[in-house]
This record gives C-alpha cells, structure tokens and sequence, in this order.
C-alpha cells in the first residue's frame, strides 16, 4: 500500500538566468573588457611595464631596492 501517489520534481535551474546571461553580454562589449590570449606582443608589454618603471621613477619617495644597501 502506498500512501504517496505524487511525484515531486524540480525544474533545472538557468545558472545564467536572473539577468545573469545579459550582464557578461553587456560587459563583453565594453571597450575596456579583459581578453584572454595565447599569443603575448613581448614588444609592447617591455613598451608598457618600461613606461611603469619610468612613471614610478617620477616619485620623489622612489628608491630602488639595489641602490638601499
């Protein structure tokens, strides 16, 4: 004898829904979006980190490490 004649089920949950789905859209299309890449332009990131070292160099509390001994 079976006291339950009711099944119970669940609908799958969207792990992209709630808005979630036009969120990363709307991100992906800002000029500023992080792109993963296999190919590194070693030319251009020398360029940048140089201009970094150089910014930092502008700093009138900058030391190098090297030259503290």
């Amino acid at each position: 004898m079976t006291l339950f004649k009711h099944h119970i089920a669940f609908k799958q949950i969207d792990p992209l829904g709630g808005g979630l789905r036009e969120e990363i859209a709307e991100e992906q299309t800002e000029p500023d979006t992080i792109t993963l890449e296999e190919f590194v332009d070693e030319g251009k990131l020398s360029h940048y980190w140089q201009s970094v070292e150089s910014d930092i160099e502008k700093d009138p509390d900058w030391f190098k490490f090297t030259e503290d001994e």
